[in-house]
């Protein structure tokens, strides 16, 4: 049994030598150069044709033809293109025409044409040269009478009702209107302030202080307020809280000489509205 187990033992150590010593296979061999097999006439063909076909050469016409590319982009203008002219005619203009007051109509509707149309080329080109003031003057000017006429009821009427405010707002907006005096809302509310302290037609006009209201509460009531009733303004129209006549009014704490002269026609609050006889 010892003498098996010697020859087993040894049976194994030499096994092990062998394999050490063995040549390696070729898989093991990294430093051989493998060169791959040179391409067939069929297959050059196929590649070429490939080649051609999605990369064109590069010749005179098809240079040319980039660089004409090139400068069209470059002057490109599509983006500037002018809208074709249309006529102006009497339809055209009136297409544009909201249902608000519109005062170029009514500049060009208030010339004595006798016998003929309103709208000519000659009014409408004189309207444009005199009369004429772009949309965003409009709106500025417009956001500015609004301004003037929350300014005149905060500082009248802050303290009075909805009713009694307006009322103060439709006495301006009856000046405004009126030929007796400026026809603005910011021409009638600022009206010989700048003749100095106690000048204006308004207190707060001329008292040397800020325009602007303090009282968050009082000032946005009074914003909304001076938007109705411009908005009445624009329409040609007044906020109908008192008479068309009354021009004047006064607080009840105090009683001025020139009440006498006037005829009262309104009592609202704290105010009394008056119209010239």
């Amino acid at each position: 049994m010892r003498v098996f187990t010697h020859v087993l033992a040894i049976a194994a150590a030499a096994f092990v030598l062998f394999v050490t010593l063995a040549p390696a296979s070729a898989e093991d061999l990294g430093n051989d150069l493998v060169v791959p097999l040179p391409l067939t006439d069929s297959v050059s063909v196929k590649r070429e044709e490939f080649v051609s076909s999605t990369q064109p050469q590069l010749t005179s016409a098809l240079l040319a033809a980039y660089v004409e590319r090139k400068q069209e982009l470059a002057t490109f203008n599509g983006f500037d293109v002018p809208a074709p002219q249309a006529e102006l005619t009497e339809a055209v203009l009136l297409g544009y025409i909201a249902k608000q007051q519109n005062q170029a109509l009514d500049a060009i509707e208030s010339v004595d044409l006798t016998d003929k149309p309103a709208l000519t080329a000659d009014v409408l080109t004189g309207y444009a040269e005199k009369q004429f003031v772009p949309t965003f003057k409009r709106v500025k000017l417009a956001d500015s009478e609004r301004l003037c006429l929350a300014q005149a009821i905060y500082h009248e009427a802050r303290g009075e009702s909805q009713e009694g405010q307006l009322a103060v707002a439709n006495v301006i907006i009856n000046r405004a209107m009126s030929k007796k005096y400026p026809t603005t809302i910011c021409g009638v509310v600022f009206q010989n302030a700048d003749k100095g302290h106690n000048k204006c037609q308004f207190t707060f006009a001329c008292d040397g202080r800020s325009d602007m209201g303090t009282e968050r509460t009082a000032w946005n009531r009074s914003l909304k307020l001076a938007d109705l009733a411009f908005h009445e303004f624009q329409q040609g129209d007044r906020p109908g809280v008192i008479p068309n006549s009354a021009l004047f009014y006064h607080t009840t704490s105090v009683a001025p000489s020139w009440s006498n002269t006037f005829k009262r026609v309104a009592s609202i609050g704290s105010h009394i509205f008056y119209a010239a006889r």
